[in-house]
């Protein structure tokens, strides 16, 4: 799950004595609204098609474009949660890759990592999801796996996140590998843990739409 396993390669980077007007063709090509700019193999920032936009000259070079993201990259060996937590960071749909020798090697897109960050979790393995609240001090992710393999369950992957509602707790989001888990719920109620959500998947469901719905229903966003 490293960075440098995601580049896409179907993205291009523009050099200095690129024209703006070859920039906007690109970037229609390829449906994206931005584009990294390298100088002899280093990364610049981003060159967004708003900016090519408000100039209204698509004969301009793009050395003389203001560039945006200078620091909206990770390096090669860089886990996918990195890619996902800088392009947050920034706001960012693209998020470049540099070797240890600050080389640019490429860029990953949003969509190719939220993909890897959603099989990373499970999020398309059949099974239910339930959220917890809790004190972060009263977390042990041993202690609930024991309880939920009591009813005949694994838990396929966990998350962690704040309480929007209490600062002083967490949410902790666990994807089992069955859907009915009225059993499980009962067990780790009965031992004093709140639960605060559940989602049950539906069959059937496979499409690259779903992955991204299922991702961010597991996060609670």
């Amino acid at each position: 799950m490293q960075a440098f396993e995601f580049i896409n390669n179907l993205i291009p980077p523009l050099k200095l004595g690129d024209k703006a007007g070859m920039a906007l063709s690109w970037m229609e090509e390829i449906r994206t609204d931005s584009l990294p700019v390298v100088d002899q193999g280093n990364f610049l920032g981003f060159l967004r098609e708003d900016v090519i936009f408000d100039q209204n000259d698509s004969s301009q070079y793009i050395k003389t474009l203001p560039l945006e993201g200078h620091s909206c990259w990770v390096f090669t060996d860089k886990h996918i949660y990195d890619v996902l937590r800088v392009a947050s960071e920034h706001q960012s749909n693209l998020v470049a890759v540099l070797d240890r020798n600050h080389n640019y090697q490429g860029v990953i897109t949003m969509e190719d990592a939220i993909s890897a960050f959603a099989d990373s979790l499970s999020i398309q393995s059949q099974g239910g999801v339930l959220i917890l609240s809790m004190n972060m001090t009263d977390y042990h992710l041993s202690e609930i796996a024991r309880l939920v393999e009591s009813e005949n369950s694994k838990i396929l992957s966990s998350f962690i996140s704040t309480d929007p509602l209490d600062d002083t707790k967490i949410k902790l989001t666990l994807k089992f590998d069955r859907a009915d888990l009225k059993h499980v719920r009962a067990t780790l109620e009965r031992f004093g843990y709140r639960i605060i959500d559940h989602y049950q998947e539906e069959q059937g469901m496979n499409d690259s739409d779903d992955r991204i719905g299922n991702l961010l229903r597991f996060l609670d966003i």
